[in-house]
């Protein structure tokens, strides 16, 4: 039983030695930054995407749809629907917003 408590003991008091150098270790990495990076690096895009505006129009009903004007203001998208060929006017802001069809 003593054998048994001596190396139980052992054990605790290595496991207790070796918890103050994983600490310092970790302390000193630092704290991580690579959340701020992204985010400056990798900024959103501010406008409407052609993306989004593709996809947009082809919610509303838009068969075949693609980019045929992009400008800083509007972006068109134009397609098919049930009644022929159609376009679609969005604004070219945060959310793509529908001007007119």
């Amino acid at each position: 039983m003593t054998h048994f408590l001596t190396k139980a003991g052992l054990a605790a008091l290595l496991a207790l030695c070796t918890i103050p150098a994983t600490t310092s270790t970790a302390a000193a990495a630092g704290p991580q930054t690579s959340y701020i990076v992204e985010a400056q690096y990798h900024r959103p895009i501010r406008g409407c995407s052609p993306m989004h505006a593709v996809r947009k129009a082809r919610d509303f009903g838009l068969h075949r749809a693609h980019i045929t004007r992009m400008s800083p203001r509007v972006v068109v998208v134009a397609g098919r629907d049930r009644r022929g060929w159609d376009r679609m006017v969005f604004a070219n802001v945060r959310g793509c917003p529908l001007i007119r069809r």
